[in-house]
């Protein structure tokens, strides 16, 4: 990366804790004694190198009242490209990787509220021809948060507090909140890249058709009520360097999970950890999303995890393709157009 270490700190700040103010990168700026202009500048070069993907909201799926799943299918290896490509057209899917197992396609898929989950799986599991599809929810959530250090301090093997907005609540049924329309018009637009303009919230507003104190009393009341984990940078990983990750799954004991989940979840290159459900053919109940700049960092993190907890029955499941990489929008048009177009398909599987 040709980037300097100012840029790295710099990238760092945004990933970690982006100030929610009217001036955010005047605050910013001071924090690394230079000027706005200066910040403003050096956040543009590193989009422009691709390196920072963009700045924005990160919302909880499930408090805004979406269901999800990571799905794992089986797929015949000469159709796999033409599974993908139907999967990746439903709105909800997010995420879609070949990978190196018997289950060689996974992805993630979210539904908006009154929609049914089952439904939409079942419906890409008949259209995409797989052989065997499997439901993964989430059953307990350990840890969410991207965060990749870019001053290369940090070791595969380091750990990291898992903070309060890396974990946050999952039930089994959870309130589908009610929003006004001014606040889905402000969801949707702090969920783009945030402008690289001195008052980008402000910038916002007047996209949502609203008042800047608007903007910024939603966003923090979009945090206190757990609806936003977090206002942060999301990364290339690739670009910034980053470019191997693997899933490590791990056939843990029920009982022991609650006490090794945490485990796993305290590790700092892991930046997904949960637990889901296991199959007779698929008996790893927790995933952990460990990343590297090349495939020794992730089997370092995943031999520091094994041998800190003791669990030596895991598989690595490594990233052969993407099909797609991107965050989900929430309560866009997009949504309503998909759902009508394939309402008798979903119908029938409701």
């Amino acid at each position: 990366m040709d980037i300097t270490d100012r840029q790295k700190e710099l990238l760092n700040a945004v990933q970690w804790s982006f100030p929610l103010v009217k001036q955010p990168y005047l605050a910013l700026a001071e924090k690394f004694d230079v000027s706005e202009e200066t910040v403003i500048d050096e956040l543009r070069s590193v989009k422009e190198l691709g390196i920072l993907r963009q700045l924005s909201a990160i919302f909880d799926t499930r408090a805004l009242g979406y269901l999800s799943a990571l799905v794992a299918a089986k797929v015949p290896d000469d159709q796999i490209d033409q599974a993908a490509k139907i999967i990746n057209a439903h709105p909800g899917v997010s995420h879609n990787y070949k990978r190196n197992n018997d289950y060689n396609l996974w992805y993630t898929v979210a539904v908006p509220p009154g929609e049914s989950l089952d439904a939409h799986v079942n419906m890409l599991h008949d259209m995409s021809g797989s052989l065997v599809t499997r439901k993964l929810p989430t059953l307990k959530l350990y840890k969410i948060g991207v965060k990749l250090d870019m001053t290369g301090k940090a070791k595969p093997s380091d750990k990291a507090e898992v903070l309060a907005h890396e974990k946050p609540k999952r039930e089994a049924v959870m309130d589908v909140p009610v929003f006004s329309e001014k606040e889905l018009a402000i969801i949707r637009e702090v969920q783009e890249d945030l402008p690289l303009v001195s008052r980008p919230f402000g910038a916002i507003a007047v996209e949502a058709q609203c008042s800047e104190d608007d903007v910024m009393n939603a966003l923090n009341e979009f945090k206190e009520k757990k609806y936003m984990r977090r206002f942060a940078a999301v990364m290339n990983h690739r670009h910034a360097g980053y470019k191997a990750n693997a899933m490590g799954v791990w056939a843990v004991k029920e009982e022991d999970c609650e006490e090794i989940g945490p485990k796993m979840a305290g590790f700092a290159s892991v930046s997904h950890c949960y637990k889901r459900p296991t199959y007779d053919d698929w008996p790893y109940s927790i995933f952990t999303m460990v990343h590297g700049h090349k495939a020794s960092d992730c089997e370092e993190t995943i031999s520091a995890i094994a041998a800190e907890t003791g669990i030596s029955d895991y598989t690595l499941l490594w990233s052969i393709k993407e099909y797609k990489k991107v965050r989900v929008r929430y309560f866009t048009p997009e949504w309503d157009a998909y759902i009508a177009t394939n309402m008798e398909k979903l119908a029938s599987f409701i």
